[in-house]
């Protein structure tokens, strides 16, 4: 007869075999059910890559159809050091920006010009950008007035800096601006009746209200916004009224600085003809060139417009 300890011990050694034996049909099970979960991992990861490349290709299709040799010189210039950022700007700036619809090409080109002239600091991409507002139709006398529409808002360094790299691009390419020696005001002479009509085209009787606003501080001021960036810059028939104000929008939306400039601006869009979905998509357009906070800043001026005339044209 076995002896009370030899009785434990064999119970030990059975529940230990037992156990061991519980434990490799857990593993066994483990192993079985993550081998079935594996072609469904694989499958999403193939569909992640596949959406990858999607996006690849449709950028590099977009960014190829601004200027092709170009593109290609901007991408291969990163390859030894920053290759992802290349992928990032092919991806998210062509694929997922700039191909979306809401805006035309010209349009897009108009405001990239705008916000690049204004920052005053992306020569090279202004460039990439001049030439890739020819190649999509606009004309040098629509460049260089995105230039003169750009001065208004960011000043005359920046507007010479943008004239001088569009002149560098205009000689490789072998255009120039025409020389008509047609006014580009039509028959209107006056500066300050030019101005006048010009501001409430856009934003009826916002003209006076300027001149009375700064009255009482800076009279001459308010001359200077009616005469020159009205009557003199403003009212010039070379862009299209929407033209112009999607230039304005850019501008004062990359500087970041202007959000009560932004909203007349935005509302006088409004009046020209541009959609609510277009004014939308140059907020993010901006991110792409001035980043998300300048973005974000702009929907929020953009939100507070909409509300506006949500709420007159509610008005009995």
């Amino acid at each position: 007869m076995k002896s009370l300890h030899e009785v434990k011990l064999t119970l030990v050694r059975k529940s230990g075999t037992e156990l061991g034996r519980l434990g490799m049909f857990c593993l066994i099970g483990s192993v079985c059910a993550f081998l079935a979960l594996v072609p469904a991992i694989n499958s999403g990861a193939s569909m992640n890559s596949e959406q990858e490349n999607e996006r690849y290709k449709r950028g590099l299709t977009t960014l190829r159809s601004l200027d092709a040799e170009a593109a290609d010189k901007v991408l291969s210039s990163l390859q030894d050091i920053a290759p992802d950022m290349a992928k990032f700007i092919i991806e998210f700036g062509y694929g997922d920006m700039y191909s979306r619809p809401a805006l035309d090409p010209k349009s897009r080109q108009v405001a990239t010009i705008s916000a690049l002239t204004a920052l005053g600091n992306a020569k090279p991409q202004l460039k990439f950008h001049i030439a890739a507002a020819l190649n999509v139709g606009l004309t040098p006398d629509e460049i260089i007035e995105t230039m003169y529409v750009t001065t208004v808002f960011a000043g005359f360094p920046c507007g010479l800096n943008g004239i001088n790299t569009a002149r560098e691009v205009f000689q490789a390419k072998g255009v120039s601006v025409s020389a008509t020696g047609t006014s580009p005001y039509g028959e209107k002479t006056g500066r300050r009746e030019r101005g006048l009509e010009a501001v409430n085209l856009t934003s009826k009787g916002a003209g006076e209200r300027v001149l009375k606003s700064l009255s009482d501080i800076a009279p001459d001021m308010g001359s200077f916004i009616i005469e020159f960036s009205y009557g003199d810059v403003i009212s010039r028939n070379v862009l299209t009224p929407k033209h112009k104000e999607i230039a304005m929008i850019a501008v004062t939306a990359a500087k970041g600085t202007m959000e009560p400039q932004m909203k007349v601006h935005i509302h006088a869009a409004l009046n020209v003809g541009c959609t609510k979905q277009e004014i939308v998509e140059l907020m993010y357009h901006t991110a792409v060139y001035a980043g998300f906070p300048a973005a974000l800043n702009g929907i929020s001026a953009v939100r507070e417009v909409f509300r506006q005339r949500e709420q007159q044209e509610s008005k009995p």
